[in-house]
């Protein structure tokens, strides 16, 4: 009986996510790999950055250590959002995906006033096209992590009433009797121990 309610539990919680409106994991998949596709198309923009030829023009050598970071982070959020697309239902990875999203767009944006102002523009200008044409995955990303937040807290609440209702079973089951313990043949003081009786 036992045994029939863990899998009734289960099954439940499988199709919690369902039943709450949670994408299914082939949809956030594809998500991941769009979001992924997307801003790898950043990566042979911010090659042609040059902040070092960009310090002749008087712009600061922080610009630099910015350019670094920003493909670090790109290398960082396409490497996770691959591990996210393999495995959906891990918040861990899509809170992490998400945040190295938000990482690179914040780097890149770190560079825009320098791109402008000291390289070019329409090269500026592409680069906040690129950022934006990702705006959709992160938005549907946001909701998928908002909605698998609340199932998983849910499944949690499910599994940590079942686990009292179990220990309320077990506190209401009546404790084993011990075992009768026969008594010990009393012998006088100095007498030898009766012995055993030989076998027939």
């Amino acid at each position: 009986m036992r045994y029939l309610g863990s899998i009734l539990l289960f099954s439940f919680l499988q199709g919690t996510a369902v039943a709450q409106g949670v994408s299914a994991p082939w949809d956030v998949a594809q998500v991941a790999t769009s979001l992924a596709s997307q801003a790898e198309r950043l990566k042979p923009i911010l090659d042609q950055l040059l902040p070092e030829q960009w310090q002749t023009k008087g712009a600061p050598a922080t610009y630099v250590a910015q350019l670094k970071s920003a493909k670090d982070e790109l290398g960082y959020l396409t490497d996770v959002a691959a591990k996210f697309k393999q495995q959906p239902e891990r918040l861990p990875l899509a809170l992490d995906t998400y945040f190295r999203l938000q990482s690179v767009e914040m780097q890149v944006n770190t560079l825009l006033d320098g791109v402008r102002r000291y390289q070019n523009a329409a090269v500026g200008d592409l680069l906040v096209s690129v950022m934006a044409a990702n705006a959709e995955n992160r938005d549907q990303l946001r909701q998928y992590i908002s909605d698998l937040a609340q199932t998983k807290e849910d499944e949690f609440r499910v599994v940590d009433q079942e686990a009292q209702r179990c220990r309320g079973m077990l506190t209401r089951q009546p404790a084993p009797r011990p075992a009768a313990v026969k008594p010990a043949v009393a012998t006088a003081p100095g007498a030898a121990a009766p012995k055993p009786a030989a076998a027939k």
